[in-house]
Parts: C-alpha cells; sequence; structure tokens
C-alpha cells in the first residue's frame, strides 16, 4: 500500500500491511546418486565374490560342499541385484540375504557371498530403510543358526558337525560392523544433505535480499526523478506561450533530473554486470540532503531542514537518504501542501527522522507502484530499525524514522 491509501484516497485498508507474502518457491533436495545405475562397483563385487568363492571353497575342501552352477547362480544372483541397491533398496537388501541363507543352506564354502548382504544392508540404511536391513540381518543371523546348530543333520555336504558356538561371536561382531558402519555412514550423508540445503537456501537468501536491495534503490530513484520531471513537465506545458522564460527553467529542471536519474540507475546496473566491484561512485548520503532540497524547490516544494547530517556509516547513511527521498517525494505527488520540514536527530546510538508536511491530500490519481512506505519499511527493518507513517492529528502527514547506527558504526571502525 502507497502514500496514496495512507492519505486516504486508495481505499480502504490498514497502512501497515506491505502487500501479500511473496510465493516460497518449492524446493526438492536433489538426488543424482539414486538416478545412476552403479555398474562398475557392481561388476567388481561379482568378479571378487565369484573369484574369492573359489578359493574359499579350495580352503574349504572336504568341509563345505564343492562350487557347482547352483552356487555360481547364486553367487551371480546376489551379486547382481545390487545394481538396484539405490532405486530400491528394500528388495535388493532382501534379496541378497535370501541369496545368502540358500547359499548358506545348501553347504557351500562361507565366503564372499556375505559381502553381497553387508553391501546391500549398507545402502538400505543410508536410504533411510534401517528397519528392512536390521530384518534381513536378522533373518540371515536366524537361517545361520538353524543350518549351523540344528538343521545341519539333514543338509548337505552329508557327515557335517555342529558349528562350534563360539563362531556366533564372530557372526555376531560382523553384523555389528556391517550396523555401525552403516550408522556412520547415514548420519554423515544426512548431514552432507542438511549442508548443501543450508548452502542452497544462504543462497536464495543473499539473491533474494539483493534483488529487494536493487528493487528499492531503482524505485526511489525513478519515483523521486519521474515526479519532479511530471511537475515540471505540467508547469513547462502550462507556461509554454504565456510565459517562455519560465517554461525554460522547467524543461532545464526535467534535463538535470533526467540526468541524475539515470546517473544513479547506471550505477545500480553497474552493480548487476560486476558484481563484488567498488562502485565508480560513492553511495548517496545525508550530505546529498541540499540536492533534494533543491529539486523539491525546482517542483514547487519548499522544504526546510532542522539539524545537520550526522556522521554515519554507509548503510545507514544510505537508507536515512532514501527515506528521505522518499517520503519528499510522496509530498511531491499527494499532498496539496507546498511546504514540508525535514528534522535530524541523532541521540547516542540512534538517528531520528522526521518529515512532515501540512497537507491536504490532493485528491488527484498520482500513480505509482505502491511500493515506497513498503521500501522505506524494508530499509528501516534491515538496520534493525522502524518507520511509522500516518496522518497528523493537526492535519497533514507525517514520517518518522529510527534507525539505530551504534552496531554499524562499530563494524564499520573494524
Amino acid at each position: 500500500m502507497d502514500e496514496e491509501q495512507v492519505r486516504g484516497r486508495g481505499g480502504p485498508g490498514q497502512w501497515w500491511r506491505h502487500g501479500p507474502p511473496p510465493r516460497l518457491r518449492r524446493w526438492e533436495r536433489a538426488e543424482p546418486d539414486a538416478a545412476r545405475w552403479p555398474w562398475r562397483s557392481t561388476v567388481l563385487i561379482t568378479v571378487f565374490v565369484l573369484v574369492g568363492s573359489s578359493f574359499a571353497t579350495h580352503a574349504q575342501q572336504g568341509e563345505r560342499a564343492s562350487l557347482d552352477a547352483f552356487a555360481r547362480v547364486l553367487l551371480v544372483l546376489a551379486s547382481g541385484l545390487l545394481l538396484w541397491r539405490r532405486r530400491q533398496p528394500v528388495a535388493v537388501v532382501f534379496g541378497t540375504a535370501a541369496a545368502a541363507a540358500i547359499y548358506l543352506g545348501a553347504g557351500y564354502a562361507y565366503g564372499p557371498v556375505f559381502l553381497t548382504v553387508a553391501v546391500a544392508c549398507f545402502a538400505a540404511v543410508v536410504a533411510g530403510h534401517r528397519r528392512a536391513a536390521w530384518t534381513a540381518l536378522g533373518m540371515l543371523w536366524a537361517v545361520h543358526l538353524l543350518v549351523a546348530h540344528w538343521l545341519y543333520r539333514w543338509l548337505p555336504p552329508a557327515g557335517d558337525d555342529p558349528a562350534p558356538f563360539g563362531q556366533e561371536i564372530v557372526v555376531a561382531g560382523w553384523v555389528l560392523a556391517i550396523v555401525a558402519i552403516a550408522e556412520l555412514a547415514r548420519s554423515r550423508h544426512e548431514q552432507w544433505a542438511r549442508e548443501r540445503a543450508e548452502r542452497a537456501q544462504a543462497a536464495r537468501r543473499r539473491a533474494d535480499e539483493e534483488r529487494l536491495r536493487i528493487a528499492r534503490e531503482l524505485h526511489d530513484v525513478l519515483a523521486h526523478s519521474l515526479s519532479v520531471i511530471n511537475v515540471q513537465a505540467g508547469v513547462g506545458l502550462a507556461l509554454l506561450d504565456a510565459d517562455p522564460e519560465q517554461a525554460r527553467t522547467a524543461l532545464t529542471t526535467i534535463k538535470s533530473a533526467s540526468k541524475e536519474a539515470l546517473g544513479e540507475v547506471r550505477q545500480v546496473l553497474d552493480t548487476l554486470r560486476t558484481p563484488g566491484d567498488v562502485p565508480r561512485a560513492p553511495a548517496p548520503g545525508l550530505d546529498r540532503l541540499p540536492e533534494l532540497v533543491e529539486q523539491a524547490a525546482r517542483a514547487g516544494l519548499t522544504v526546510e531542514v532542522t539539524g545537520s547530517p550526522p556522521g554515519l556509516p554507509p548503510h545507514t547513511d544510505l537508507a536515512a537518504f532514501r527515506i528521505v527521498q522518499e517520503a519528499l517525494t510522496n509530498v511531491v505527488r499527494h499532498s496539496g501542501s507546498r511546504h514540508a520540514r525535514v528534522r535530524l536527530e541523532r541521540s547516542g546510538a540512534v538517528l531520528r527522522l522526521r518529515i512532515d508536511d501540512d497537507g491536504p491530500a490532493t485528491g488527484a490519481e498520482a500513480g505509482g507502484s505502491g511500493n515506497g512506505l513498503a521500501g522505506m519499511r524494508e530499509r528501516a527493518a534491515a538496520l534493525g530499525g522502524t518507520i511509522e507513517a500516518g496522518p497528523r492529528p493537526d492535519g497533514g502527514f507525517r514520517v518518522l524514522a529510527v534507525l539505530p547506527v551504534k552496531a554499524e558504526a562499530k563494524e564499520d571502525d573494524r
């Protein structure tokens, strides 16, 4: 809502409202790893499992069954399932556990087949399917207990003896190691995901803040300059025949205001083309208040300034200048008063700016984007300050800005 509405010409509504909140863009964390097929690692694991199982069978010859075609099919199946471990981690972890259980029940040699279960469990836990991974490991361990201590009488190889219970300690340690490593990887994966999300959010926040800053700068520069140009163009047209000399003065004012506006717009756009570079011209501050007074006088507004511009940090100085500029622009556009008062007062770590006019509202449509007061409040809020704007009890309009400067001054001193 702009000052035209605050002064009573823009329809009902609360003048404190800044308009609807910006639409939040949906952001979803991309998972590029899930879209890739792990061909290379799957092939390497398959080769390792086949070769390692052959060596394990040779080392356990006479104790376990020989490695036949069915065993090799089970090994290839268990290893090949790992190709889907990123897309279907639950199915893969149960599939590899089932293949390993059948391999174990068939009496084949202990060996790298259990590596496939470990890799599948790792992938499932990292993907967030912890219960499925633990269940699959528990089922495989239960099958091992049944085969090693009870079903061995009826399963190959013939004449097999029960496994010593001390072996279960090794199996338990193997299972706990898989779970611990998988949980550690899961926590690290979640931490990296949070860090990526925080970095992306911070980048978006910086981009939004920069976009709002540039929008405020362009609005303040163009609104002020175009208001002066609009007033002087009206004066020039009215006096073109009756008073050519006064019309010439109005045209001169238009030329000066447009040249200044072009220079400030060019400075803002230069920061977009070469971000991070030092601006070619210093940012405006309250030391340019006399120029504002002179421009307002050309537009027919007499401005009385009380207090001298205090030394301020750059950001506070720019915000104070833009607030005064926007307030005087609104007086020119929306008020019937031809007299305004600007009061500057610094008390300790607080700068107070007060801009008054005697009104009344003109009742004419002044145009504009309606973002003047919202922009002033955004500038003040960025520094931790406040803006109050509204009709005065005795008539007219007042803008009161309170800007803290102490913390920023200390930061600039460093």
